[in-house]
Parts: structure tokens; sequence; C-alpha cells
């Protein structure tokens, strides 16, 4: 079936499971061994929720390489290309996957892999309004960061010297974005897995 934006790639950043170095926030409520399944399942929910409909190219952004078994699990089961992420810190790793993916592709959009609120629509919907002309589309998080962003040229501004990991990531994307003129669209607000009260969050979810 062909894909509704075949000019369009889907990059997701995904790190390798080790015990001790994902979802690391979760514990001590659970053991690292625990945050790894946690880890997995939600990986797993953003692969599957990716293919849900044929939107357009998948490709799996994997840290600190493509090696590790899960990766080449998922390249098994998912018709997605591994790629290995680049750079000293995660603005660095983002940009150099734009300007990897815009080489080849009209549009890009990157997610992570635990945001349990974004939907197969979220993600038609962010590709459709890149195809319609926006520079930037942006899912805001709850937490003040974000957990979206897609473009259709690789922008240096919002991703060079950023401080990450805090509440003002998204507002300081959209103070750098309006300063380059550059026209950010918002999807709806979103909420990704970070402590253990997003993973009770999560698991409710899961219950209803």
């Amino acid at each position: 079936m062909p894909c509704l934006f075949p000019d369009s790639v889907l990059a997701i950043f995904c790190k390798a499971p080790v015990a001790g170095q994902v979802k690391t926030r979760l514990q001590p409520a659970l053991t690292a061994e625990q945050a790894v399944a946690a880890y997995l399942q939600l990986t797993r929910m953003t692969l599957e929720r990716a293919f849900q409909q044929p939107l357009c190219e998948v490709q799996l952004y994997c840290a600190p390489d493509t090696k590790h078994a899960f990766f080449q699990q998922c390249a098994a089961d998912y018709p997605l290309t591994l790629v290995t992420q680049r750079g000293e810190d995660l603005g660095e790793r983002m940009l150099n996957a734009f300007e990897e993916a815009l080489a080849h592709y009209r549009h890009a959009i990157l997610i992570g892999c635990d945001c349990p609120s974004l939907t197969v629509s979220d993600l038609q919907q962010a590709l459709a309004i890149l195809r319609d002309g926006k520079d930037i589309v942006a899912a805001p998080a709850e937490d003040g960061g974000y957990v979206l962003i897609g473009m259709s040229a690789p922008q240096p501004v919002l991703f060079t010297c950023m401080t990450w990991g805090n509440d003002r990531v998204m507002a300081q994307t959209r103070r750098r974005a309006a300063g380059a003129g550059l026209v950010l669209h918002e999807l709806a607000m979103q909420w990704d897995v970070d402590n253990v009260e997003d993973w009770r969050r999560y698991l409710s979810c899961q219950n209803c």
C-alpha cells in the first residue's frame, strides 16, 4: 500500500534498552530491570502507532548505535530503517537527524519513544501541516518541552546552545522560531513518561 506522504519521513529516537541507562527516573519505585521493561513497552507502543496507517517512511534513530539485539528485532518486525544517532548532545543529534533526513525527503518529523498521548492522527496532522507550507510543527508537552518536532529544512537555531530537559524548552523554541521569522504551528498539548507518576498514568490509561 502506498504511503500517504511519500515525500516525508518519521524519525524515532530510541536508546538501547540497557539497565541503568533508560528511564532512570522511574527508579527506585521500579528496579532498573523493570524500568527497561517499561521502556521496551513504550517503544513497542510507539512503533505500533507509527505503522497504524501507511503514513510515510520510518527511521529508527538508535543510540549508541544500531547493533543492540532489540534494534535488530525491531528492524525484523517492522518495515523501518535503522540509523545511528550522531552528536554530543540532544540538540546536535536532532539537528544531524534532520539534516540527514531532509537530504532525501521533503519533510521530516521527529519523536521519541515515550509519549502515550501522541496518536497516529497527530502524526498525520503534523505531516499535513508541513505539506501545507508551515516552517515548523511541534507538539508541546505538559512538562514544558515538546514530544514532536517537524520541519522541511534544517533549522540550527532551534537546536544549538539549548538547555534540554527543563520546563522552558518549548517556550525557548517558540522565541527562537519567531526571532528567525519561522512559522511555527503547534499541535494539541501532550504528555510523556518521565517519572513514576507518568508511568502510573500510562498504566491507568491501558486499563481503561
